[in-house]
């Protein structure tokens, strides 16, 4: 879980910046914006399975500041139980400020989220009765590897989904995290990234996994699994673009719900398509609405009848 604080400068920062002095830089921004938003992978993710009605269940750690974002995921049906509350730090918190040349300048503040991996995912099964898949996603990276270890030795599937701690993660310890994952999730720059650190061909990684997920932006998603073809799956046309932030963890939200649900590979990477489309027309990732027939509607134009009539009966 995280928040997301976003300032917006009406300068540009290269205009402030002395080339000479820049061992000593010390500057101030009047920022003419501030933009609060809520975030994190784990909680986008869980937001979205939410607004598809299948109740996710949402593990971390957060702040005592975590109250009012509880409260936010809990009525768009999302079971924050799991969450550990931190008594001495904050929930982690990302700070941008964007330029008029959208130059940004950002900061992470990782705080409660260090203790993520005082969790134990046995309690949490405990609690709900088993779990049938855990997404190991973004987070502090000494809890993605005991989390991913205890669903080894649990016999827990799991999907691997490095995101954004890719880039500190050497070799070794992603060819950890995805040994044996059911899913392995990533973007076509992080799926070339994963195999040039691991030192792993393509092929030699699809036989370590059940299924690679490769997104591909604009054009849509790819699912490989070893020794069958691929299954490849185009977006929605767009209403409008206005951020791309989030609209990954929507996609694994609508891909999971669908595997929730039972429908087919192809059936759940369409309907995470569709609720990726609705995000990058909405600034913020968790501000987009899931209006049924309008989803429908557009699931239906993007995909025919027959995939709507079985997304229909499980969507309500």
């Amino acid at each position: 879980m995280a928040a997301v604080d976003e300032t917006r400068y009406s300068g540009r920062f290269a205009d402030q910046l002395v080339a000479d002095q820049l061992h000593t830089v010390s500057l101030s921004f009047l920022v003419d914006k501030l933009d609060v938003r809520r975030g994190g992978v784990g909680a986008n993710i869980a937001f979205g399975m939410g607004q598809l009605g299948t109740k996710p269940i949402l593990v971390g750690a957060a702040g005592a500041d975590f109250d009012e974002y509880r409260a936010w995921l809990d009525r768009h049906g999302v079971d924050t139980e799991s969450v550990r509350i931190s008594e001495t730090l904050h929930t982690a918190r990302f700070v941008c400020t964007t330029d008029a040349d959208h130059n940004q300048i950002g900061s992470f503040y990782t705080g409660a989220m260090s203790e993520a991996r005082l969790i134990e995912l046995k309690t949490v099964a405990d609690r709900v009765g088993g779990l049938d898949l855990v997404l190991i996603g973004a987070d502090d990276p000494e809890a993605m590897l005991r989390h991913t270890e205890e669903c080894r030795s649990r016999n827990i599937p799991f999907a691997a989904d490095f995101s954004q701690q890719i880039a500190r993660m050497d070799g070794e310890e992603i060819r950890i995290l995805l040994d044996g994952a059911t899913y392995l999730f990533s973007n076509e720059y992080e799926k070339g990234l994963i195999e040039s650190k691991t030192g792993w061909s393509d092929e030699e990684i699809l036989g370590k996994v059940g299924h690679r997920v490769t997104t591909l932006g604009s054009r849509g998603v790819r699912i490989e699994r070893a020794g069958e073809d691929p299954i490849e799956v185009g977006c929605p046309e767009e209403e409008r673009k206005a951020e791309p932030t989030g609209v990954g963890d929507a996609f694994r939200a609508g891909f999971l719900s669908g595997l929730a649900w039972g429908v087919s590979l192809e059936r759940a990477a369409q309907i995470g398509c569709m609720l990726a489309t609705l995000v990058i027309e909405t600034v913020g990732t968790q501000e987009y609405q899931l209006r049924r027939a309008h989803f429908m509607d557009r699931f239906t134009k993007a995909y025919g009848d027959e995939a709507a009539t079985e997304v229909q009966k499980h969507l309500g």
